[in-house]
């Protein structure tokens, strides 16, 4: 069973009878074109498609920010060194990491999700469900963070010129202490605002990776998928494109405007004015 969605109905579970059946009172947006229930599979490849996302946002921050704040603090030779690394990561094809990543981690994955089914007892279909979504994070992450890097290191050279961080030098602070005191937290506003555009666009790489056949593995789904799957059917049945793009495109407006409400609040200038 899924985590977050339990709507009464197997987002898998096929009726070849109903193939693009209209909506009705038990199937609320209708059906695909295998006979499942579209609104189920939306509201479940919702739960992978926000977690892919999220959390290939999470560690992106995490590592760009550290990263960006150290190269963009100190400057100098080390600034130079660690950009050139952030080039060099750039000029690397993103698929080809993709495919790296995926083939050395999927041994490894399979033996660490048969050990939680057979010795912890966790069930089996939320270990598979959720497993494979692992490697797909990684993979986004391992590229992901080199723009919020070079984000953060300009605006991190900025503020090590300020007056308040040249008075934390004079006061004999450690560059550490400095850097996740004064550097980081003036930088949290705009990569807040900066990360709720990420997390569509994770997704929308996720749908990527799923077309070529290296994200997201049938049965399960995720509006990346079902999107790709709606594009086939656009002349002859474009519900099963429209409905799942409208909940992604709601999404999207959504954490546009969370984005704003989370600035404001952390961004004191930018809310006095």
């Amino acid at each position: 069973m899924p985590l977050f969605f339990d709507g009464g109905l197997d987002p898998n579970a096929q009726d070849l009878s109903q193939v693009f059946a209209a909506p009705s009172a038990e199937h609320w947006l209708g059906m695909d074109h295998l006979g499942r229930d579209l609104l189920a599979r939306i509201l479940s490849g919702g739960e992978i498609s926000l977690l892919v996302g999220i959390l290939a946002t999470i560690i992106t921050v995490i590592i760009g920010l550290i990263y960006g704040s150290l190269a963009g603090y100190f400057g100098n030779k080390l600034d130079s060194t660690l950009m050139r690394i952030v080039d060099g990561l750039l000029a690397m094809p993103f698929l080809v990491v993709v495919i790296l990543f995926k083939e050395a981690i999927a041994p490894n994955l399979e033996r660490v999700l048969n050990f939680l089914i057979n010795d912890w007892g966790w069930s089996q279909d939320i270990v598979m469900r959720y497993g494979n979504i692992v490697p797909l994070v990684l993979a986004i992450t391992a590229l992901g963070w080199l723009n919020t890097a070079r984000i953060v290191r300009t605006q991190a050279a900025h503020l090590a010129q300020q007056e308040f961080v040249l008075a934390a030098k004079c006061l004999g602070l450690s560059h550490l202490r400095i850097i996740f005191k004064y550097i980081i937290p003036n930088l949290l506003g705009p990569i807040i605002v900066y990360s709720t555009l990420m997390i569509p666009g994770f997704i929308l790489t996720e749908s990527t990776l799923s077309f070529i056949g290296l994200g997201i593995e049938p049965p399960n789904s995720s509006w990346g998928t079902l999107i790709k799957e709606g594009a086939n059917y656009l002349e002859i049945h474009p519900q099963i494109l429209i409905y799942p793009a409208i909940f992604f495109s709601i999404t999207l407006l959504s954490f546009n405007f969370l984005g704003d409400g989370l600035r404001d609040a952390v961004d004191h200038k930018s809310r006095d004015n």
